[in-house]
C-alpha cells in the first residue's frame, strides 16, 4: 500500500493506529499490508497487520478513529471530500524493516498509485 512517508513514520512510531482509504481492496482475505512511502523515499519501509477494517459513514468514522487518526479533523473531511462514506484500516503489530526495500529492483514491481497486491514470496 502507498502512503505518504510522513504517515509512514507515525504509523511505525505507533502514533497512527488507522490508514485512511477512500475505496477498499476486494480481495477479502488480506492480513498484512506491506507499506510502501511515497515520493521521496520511494521505499518498503515495513508492513503491519489488518486488526478490522471500518466502512462506515465519515463523521461517524471520524468519531471511531479520531484519538489515533494522526491526522486533524480538517485534512480527514478535505481527504474524503465528494465521499459519503469511507474506511478506516485498524494498525496492529507494525514492523519496521532494517533496511528498506525497493520494489523495482527486490521485487520486479512498479509503485503503486494506491495498493496492489503481491503473492506469498516465502
Amino acid at each position: 500500500m502507498s502512503i505518504k512517508p510522513k504517515y509512514a513514520d507515525l504509523i511505525f512510531n505507533g502514533t497512527k493506529k488507522f490508514e485512511f482509504r477512500r475505496n477498499i481492496f476486494k480481495e477479502p482475505n488480506i492480513k498484512t499490508v506491506v507499506v510502501y512511502a511515497s515520493s521521496p523515499v520511494q521505499m518498503v519501509i515495513g508492513e503491519f497487520d489488518i486488526k478490522i477494517i471500518l466502512k462506515s459513514d465519515l463523521k461517524n468514522l471520524w468519531n471511531a478513529t479520531k484519538e489515533h487518526a494522526g491526522i486533524d479533523e480538517h485534512f480527514f473531511f478535505q481527504y474524503f471530500s465528494n465521499k459519503h462514506e469511507g474506511f478506516a484500516i485498524k494498525i496492529d503489530k507494525p514492523r519496521k524493516y532494517k533496511k528498506a526495500l525497493c520494489l523495482k529492483a527486490d521485487f520486479k514491481l512498479h509503485p503503486p498509485q494506491s495498493f496492489l497486491y503481491l503473492n506469498n514470496r516465502a
